[in-house]
Order: C-alpha cells, then structure tokens, then sequence
C-alpha cells in the first residue's frame, strides 16, 4: 500500500505543480506571414521601443527582446533589415466570486420562496499585453507578431519573470521555419 502510494506522489507531485505554475502564466500567441523568408535576414533596427509601464520596464522589454534576436544571429543596426517595433498596453479587469448564504427554499418544508444570495464580492486585477511587431525593411510588409498577455503583479522580480517567461515562449521557435 505505501508503495503504491509513494509511486503515485511521485508521478502526481510533479504534474501538479508543474500545472499550477502554468496557471497564471504568459499566454503567447505567434502570427506570421507565410510569404516571409527569414533566411536571409541578418540585420534589425528599433522603430519603436515600449512607451508603456515603467522606465524600468520598458528598458527590460528591450533588453529581452534584443538578447533574443542576437542568440538566433541578428544583430542590431542602424537600418535593418527587420524594423522592430514594441507596444505595451494594460487593462483592468474585476473578477467576481459568487456564493450563496444559504441553500434551499425558505419555509413550508422547503416549498417557499427561494433563499436570498447575497452580493458577490469584486476583486480587480490589471492584464498587461504585449505585442512585438517585424516589418520588412525593403517591402514595408509585416513579417512577423507576437503576442503576450498576462496578470500584472506589483512585485517587480514577478513581473521581471513574467516578462522573461513571455519573451521565452514568444522566441522560442523564431525565426519561423528555423529548427
């Protein structure tokens, strides 16, 4: 029995809390023109840096995303080949819990009016997104998006890794058709 058991949590343990840390996390979403070829693109250049968040933020935003384009081999340059631009947007969004005081009918052996509920209580929480943007350079047309969304949290190291989670995810196949 404690075998069986130990084998479980073993194999449980992980799951779980692998599936909790993914609740709250980055969701990333990639679109990309089909007709874009990235083969041939060595160079990038900033149009447009963050303007929302804070300084401190914004700077990070950069810094990831600029990190991400040298890993794969790009370097930065005053007219690239890929114009990168980066938006930073927040909304506030509330959330409501409902439960009920009590449960049934009121009076007459339960056939009276229904319970009474009482008021949910609201709890607001802000969604960051971020969104980066590629545009060729020679065509004008966009080559490439990604997309990141997320809760925002007051602790700067928690928004620094959610950041950092969601560059990860959002570069991790890019260039598109790279292996």
């Amino acid at each position: 029995m404690n075998r069986r058991f130990a084998a479980f949590a073993a194999l449980a343990i992980p799951l779980l809390l692998s599936a909790c840390a993914s609740v709250g996390g980055p969701t990333v979403k990639i679109d990309v023109d089909p007709g874009a070829d990235f083969s041939r693109v060595r160079t990038y250049s900033w149009v447009a840096r963050p303007d929302g968040g804070t300084p401190l933020m914004q700077q990070r935003i950069v810094d990831g995303i600029d990190a991400r384009l040298q890993a794969k081999g790009w370097r930065l340059a005053p007219n690239g080949d890929i114009h990168v631009s980066a938006h930073v947007s927040s909304t506030e969004k509330e959330s409501q819990s409902a439960y009920y005081s009590r449960v049934g009918y009121l009076g007459w052996g339960g056939f009276g009016p229904p319970a009474p509920n009482t008021a949910a209580p609201t709890d607001t929480y802000e969604i960051g997104t971020l969104v980066v943007d590629m545009v060729n350079a020679q065509s004008k047309r966009s080559a490439w998006r990604g997309t990141a969304s997320g809760t925002l949290h007051d602790d700067p190291a928690q928004m620094n890794a959610l950041l950092q989670s969601a560059l990860d995810k959002m570069f991790a196949g890019f260039p598109p058709g790279s292996k």
